[in-house]
């Protein structure tokens, strides 16, 4: 059991109050739709940590977390997955299989060997969004994110899902969230009208 507005009592869906365990009358009745309705227009996020920093994975986990749900998302899970082609694009395939509206990679974007996210995601797009790219690397070099200004991180669409990636310094994930918000909410509507 969970709570609606006004005390009224609904059943407990996920993490999500969806239904009254009451018959609807007019007293619990636009209560409940409200809820149904913003319950349906959660969006939906999966984020990917690339590399092998454990203590330093979970903080930016946990901001990623923050600022997502900030925008408006639930997010699914935070993944950590290895420096490696196969097994980032094993993570980018299984969100795009499992609905999620966002995905976010973070780390792997710079020029070592082993930054291979640019390339992993590459095969995963369906189509660039290179707006998006230029303007996570604008603002990211506006704000003295030399990482972020310098990321070789894509973004594009796979089926219905925005993919993107972002450079790992903490400075890099605000400012690319910040710059995101808007821009994946305009791309994730257009795909929303397409979708069946």
């Amino acid at each position: 059991m969970g709570e609606l507005e006004n005390g009224v009592q609904g059943v407990q869906y996920g993490d999500d109050v969806l239904a009254p365990d009451l018959e609807p009358d007019e007293g619990n009745l636009e209560a409940i739709e409200r809820e149904i309705a913003v319950a349906a227009q959660t969006r939906r996020a999966l984020v990917v940590l690339v590399g092998d920093r454990a203590a330093e994975d979970e903080r930016t986990g946990e901001l990623m977390v923050e600022l997502l749900e900030e925008d408006g998302y639930r997010v699914d899970a935070v993944v950590a997955s290895p420096s490696e082609k196969r097994q980032v694009r094993k993570a980018l395939e299984t969100a795009v299989v499992g609905g999620a509206d966002l995905v976010v990679t973070v780390g792997g974007v710079g020029v070592s060997p082993r930054d291979l996210v640019p390339e992993a995601t590459r095969k995963v797009l369906d189509r660039r969004l290179s707006g998006i790219e230029q303007a996570l690397r604008a603002s990211g070099l506006a704000a003295g994110s030399t990482e972020a200004g310098l990321s070789r991180g894509l973004a594009g669409v796979s089926g219905s899902t925005v993919v993107v990636n972002l450079a790992d310094s903490r400075a890099a994930v605000r400012d690319g969230m910040a710059t995101l918000g808007p821009l994946v909410s305009h791309v994730i509507e257009d795909l929303g009208r397409w979708r069946v």
